[in-house]
């Protein structure tokens, strides 16, 4: 009886066992899975953050090299048809020492408004066409539009100045930006194109 006994107790000792060692890897792989869990994602969000790091990095060299704070800007409106079209890209250089003649399209800011211009140079003020020191005076109209852009001005501004300025056009490609449009246009679905990038970046794997 004592051996029987004895025998089932070895017997449950070495179910026991087996189960603790069962429950022990078992422990050790979910530990495993959560460390390489965290780390892909660590490793995911700095790649990220390098993406990012890279096209800020690129977008100032953009901006030294053309002298433009905004060197690349999308076409927003039809005002400039025929020559430019919803969603064209445009890339601008701001050189100081090159000076802006009448035929010119422009980027201008208005005080009171947050998204840039562009429309043609009309006319130079007479008074300040040669001026030494750079200064100008400029007045811009739409190609598509009537009348000159006065009634776009600040209240009271006559005149654009060189400070205004953010670029002239020097090349564009077509249509590359409605991407840009569709995400002003609707909200959702720059919500939506952002997260998708966002998602992709940080569940590739190399």
């Amino acid at each position: 009886m004592n051996k029987v006994v004895e025998a089932f107790g070895l017997q449950e000792l070495s179910r026991m066992t087996k189960r603790q060692v069962s429950d022990h890897r078992e422990i050790r792989c979910y530990s495993h899975f959560k460390t390489s869990l965290i780390s892909q994602i660590l490793y995911q969000v700095l790649n990220f953050g390098m993406i990012v790091s890279s096209a800020l990095m690129i977008w100032k060299g953009l901006m030294v090299v053309t002298g433009s704070e905004s060197p690349i800007v999308v076409v927003l409106s039809g005002s400039m048809e025929p020559a430019f079209h919803r969603g064209d890209l445009l890339f601008l250089t701001n050189f100081r020492e090159d000076p802006i003649k009448v035929g010119d399209i422009v980027v201008f800011k208005v005080e009171g408004r947050d998204i840039p211009i562009v429309h043609r140079v009309l006319k130079l003020h007479e008074k300040y066409k040669f001026m030494e020191d750079g200064s100008v005076k400029i007045l811009t109209k739409g190609d598509n539009n009537s009348v000159d852009d006065r009634g776009l001005y600040a209240p009271g501004q006559l005149w654009l100045q060189k400070k205004d300025i953010v670029g002239r056009a020097k090349g564009f490609v077509p249509y590359v930006g409605i991407v840009t449009i569709l995400m002003n246009d609707y909200p959702k679905f720059k919500y939506a194109v952002l997260g998708c990038l966002g998602i992709f970046v940080l569940v590739h794997r190399e």
